[in-house]
Formats: structure tokens, sequence, C-alpha cells
């Protein structure tokens, strides 16, 4: 079961653009420092922001369910916050996983051009590893199972297959990339648009 203050929390940069995220833990530690402020909504769905000393306040006045608690004080999880030196948007490499993989091909068989379940796909080696292919985003596709064997270990116009769309190593975008495991709070939903967590595939 995750501690509460293992509870991810969305940082933004000073420019209010979501950035990262962190544990509830690290966002005390930059309230505290006064590095962060914690962002919370006011009626009329407006934003405002916290300080710790005002956040503590906040707390007392509206309690809630997830609260961190010691000897002297009670205080509230916070959701957002928003730091108030950092301006720059992080730079990501996309690792090269088959979760990766599969995010860049939109879950499609780069043959067939049918989007399946990631439990009917593979991972094709363009040109075949016994014909010297190598293991990158430039030779790999996802591939259905029927077109998989199809293919075999030919090239795809010795089976007479073609490929849909060239492969190719994706970008980020430059805004916020959240791990599948972390499960957006309601909250983050004006920072965040789920395009932006998806894998750019154009230049």
């Amino acid at each position: 079961m995750q501690s509460t203050l293992e509870t991810p929390v969305l940082v933004l940069n000073r420019l209010w653009q979501a950035v990262n995220t962190c544990s509830a833990k690290r966002a005390f530690t930059l309230l505290y420092q006064g590095h962060a402020q914690v962002v919370s909504t006011a009626p009329g769905n407006e934003f405002v922001t916290h300080d710790f000393a005002s956040w503590q306040d906040f707390s007392n006045e509206n309690p809630d369910r997830e609260m961190v608690q010691t000897i002297s004080i009670k205080i509230r999880i916070p959701r957002i916050i928003v730091l108030l030196m950092f301006e720059r948007l992080p730079k990501k490499e996309v690792k090269f996983t088959r979760h990766n993989v599969f995010e860049r091909d939109a879950n499609t068989c780069q043959y067939c051009g049918i989007v399946f379940s990631r439990d009917s796909l593979n991972l094709d080696h363009i040109m075949p590893r016994d014909r010297g292919g190598q293991t990158t985003w430039e030779n790999i596709v996802c591939s259905c199972i029927p077109c998989n064997t199809r293919k075999g270990n030919r090239l795809p116009h010795e089976a007479r297959m073609a490929l849909i769309r060239k492969p190719k190593r994706p970008k980020w975008r430059p805004f916020i990339h959240i791990s599948v495991s972390t499960n957006p709070h309601d909250s983050w939903k004006h920072f965040l648009d789920i395009a932006y967590w998806n894998v750019e595939l154009g230049d």
C-alpha cells in the first residue's frame, strides 16, 4: 500500500507549466524551504497559492481524509505545487522500451494497419537479426501475430508486405511525462493535456 508521503504531486514551473511529479514528502520539503507554493482551487474554479503557513491554516479550516500528522500539526497532502524559480522545461530522451514502441506505433500493426491489444502484438525486426538487423527504433515495429508469422525471417518486400509508415526515434513533447503507474489526480486536469503524455511522431 502506498505511503501517504509517497502520494504523487504535480509540479508546475514558475510559468505554471507542468514539468514533473514528485512525492508529497518532496513537495513538503520544497514548500517548507520556500521554494514552492501549493496550488489549490478556490470557489469559482480560480487557483490560489499557499505558502507553508497559509497551507497549514487552510488545512485546519478544510481538513481532508488524507492528512499528514506530526506531534504539533496536521496538514493536508498538496496535490499541485508551483516552483517559484524554475522556468525551463525538461528535455527527455525517450527510453527504448517495449511500452514506448507500442506508444509510438499506437498499438497498431505496422503492416496491416489494424489496432490490437498489446497482448496480441509482437515487436518485429524489419531487417531480421540474423541478417544483420539491429534492435533500434528504426528497425523495430509493432506487428500482429499473423503478419509477424507471414513475414517470417524475410524483409518486408520479400514477403510482399509494406510498412504503413517508416519507423523513427520518437520525441517526447517538452511538457511532462508521467509514468503509467501514476494515476493523475482530478485537480491536475487543468494543467495536463493527454496529448502531451504521448510520443510526438512527427518533427
